[in-house]
C-alpha cells in the first residue's frame, strides 16, 4: 500500500514539474568552439590555473589513436596525462597504474584531478569478467602528476556494475551505477563502500531513452542507462540525481549519508525533483541552477533550486552534450559526444559519428560551484 501511494504522488509529480518556461533561449552565436578531435572526448574539465583535461571513452573510436586522459596544449594538443604508461592499454594486468575504460574525469575540492576508471564492464549484458579489471578511482596531484588516492571500487560494485560518475560531499565521495541501478558511497577517511537505493525507482532507468529524434537502441533492444548523472548543492544540503532517461530526483546528503537508514528508509526520503528528458550530462552553478542537456532536442535545460526550468540555448550542434564543466571565469564547456551515433547505438553496428567532435563553451559569467 505504501508503494503504492508513492508511486501515485510520483506521477502527479512529473506532471506538474514538466513544463518548460519561456525564458528566450541564447542564440547559436553565443556558442563557440573551444576544442575539436577526430576522437570522441566525453568529458572536460579545467583547474583554476586554467590547465585543461579531457577524456577519450574506449566506446568513441576514432581515426587516430591516442591517450584516454590528457591535458590539452595552448594549441590544443594533447599530451598523455599523466604519462605515456598511465594510458597503454596493454599494461592492463597493472591494474592500479593503467587506465582501462574511463569514463569520467574532474578536479575536485581538493584540487586533485579524479580520474573514474570503469574497469573491464559492460552495459546491459552479460556479467563482468570475474577475472577482469575491477572499477577504481583515482585521484592525481596536478603538479606532480602522482596519484595521491587509488580506490579499488570492488567492495561497492557487483557483476553487472559500470560506475559511471562522481561528485563530492565532504569525506564521502558520491558515484553513480549505470549498469546496477543504485549509488555508490565512498568514506574517504574509513575506505568504507556502501551501495545504496539499489534497484530503487530513483536510480533505476523505466522509461525509452529518444535521442534526435529516434528511440535509443543497443543489442537489438531499447537502451538502459541507470544511475547518470548526479549533482551536489552548493551548500552541501541535497543530491540530485537520475537515470540517463530522467526524471531527476533528490535527496538530502545527510539522510544519503546516514548508515541506520536501509534502502526503503532513504526511498521515503526521496521526492521528485524535475521531470527531465533523455539527457547526456549535467552541472550545477554556484547558485544551485543546474544545466541539463536534453539529448533528443539537442538543447540545454536551465534549472533553478525551486525546479522551474527555461531552454538555455538550443542548437544542432549539441549532440548529446554531455559532462558539463564551469570554470573559475564563469565559462560553461560542453562536450558535444555523439554517444547516440557511435556504432554501439547502431542497427548495423556502423558509427554515424560526424567528425570532428567538438567541445563547445558559453560566457555565462557563472558563479562556479567547486565547494563539494
Amino acid at each position: 500500500m505504501l508503494k503504492k501511494t508513492i508511486l501515485s504522488g510520483v506521477a502527479a509529480g512529473v506532471f506538474a514539474l514538466a513544463s518548460v518556461g519561456e525564458a528566450a533561449p541564447l542564440p547559436s552565436s553565443a556558442l563557440h568552439v573551444a576544442v575539436t578531435s577526430q576522437r570522441v572526448m566525453n568529458a572536460v574539465t579545467v583547474s583554476d590555473d586554467k590547465r585543461l583535461f579531457v577524456s577519450f571513452p574506449y566506446w568513441g573510436g576514432g581515426s587516430e589513436p591516442g591517450p584516454t586522459v590528457a591535458e590539452l596544449d595552448a594549441k590544443g594538443v594533447p599530451h598523455a596525462w599523466p604519462d605515456e604508461s598511465w594510458n597503454n592499454r596493454g599494461h592492463e594486468h597493472d591494474l592500479l597504474h593503467n587506465f582501462v575504460r574511463v569514463n569520467a574525469i574532474r578536479i575536485g575540492p581538493d584540487g586533485y584531478l579524479w580520474v573514474v576508471d570503469s574497469g573491464d564492464a559492460n552495459v546491459g549484458g552479460k556479467p563482468n569478467p570475474p577475472d577482469g579489471a575491477p572499477a577504481k578511482l583515482v585521484a592525481f596531484d596536478l603538479s606532480s602528476g602522482k596519484p595521491v588516492h587509488t580506490i579499488v571500487l570492488k567492495q561497492g560494485t557487483t557483476p553487472h556494475s559500470y560506475v559511471d560518475d562522481l561528485r563530492f560531499h565532504g569525506d564521502t565521495l558520491i558515484l553513480t551505477d549505470a549498469g546496477d541501478p543504485g549509488l555508490i558511497l565512498v568514506n574517504l577517511k574509513t575506505g568504507q563502500q556502501r551501495r545504496v537505493l539499489q534497484h530503487a525507482k530513483s536510480t533505476t532507468d523505466e522509461r525509452p531513452m529518444y535521442a534526435e529524434g529516434k528511440l535509443l537502441i543497443s543489442n537489438g533492444k531499447p537502451a538502459r542507462v541507470h544511475a547518470d548523472q548526479l549533482e551536489v548543492s552548493p551548500d552541501g544540503s541535497v543530491l540530485y540525481f537520475q537515470p540517463s532517461s530522467g526524471p531527476m530526483w533528490k535527496i538530502s546528503t545527510a539522510d544519503l549519508e546516514n548508515p541506520t537508514l536501509n534502502d526503503e528508509d532513504l526511498s521515503r526520503r526521496v521526492s521528485l525533483f524535475y521531470d527531465t528528458p533523455t539527457t547526456g550530462g549535467t552541472v550545477i552553478d554556484g547558485q544551485g541552477n543546474l544545466y541539463v542537456s536534453d539529448v533528443n532536442k539537442l538543447r540545454l535545460l536551465k534549472i533553478t533550486p525551486q525546479g522551474r526550468a527555461s531552454v538555455l540555448i538550443a542548437d544542432k550542434r549539441l549532440v548529446w552534450a554531455d559532462a558539463m564543466w564551469i570554470d573559475s571565469t564563469g565559462k560553461l564547456w560542453i562536450p558535444a559526444v555523439q554517444l547516440n551515433r557511435t556504432a554501439s547505438f547502431q542497427a548495423d553496428g556502423v558509427s554515424r559519428v560526424q567528425r570532428p567532435v567538438a567541445i563547445y563553451t558559453l560566457d555565462l559569467g557563472l558563479e562556479p560551484q567547486h565547494r563539494f
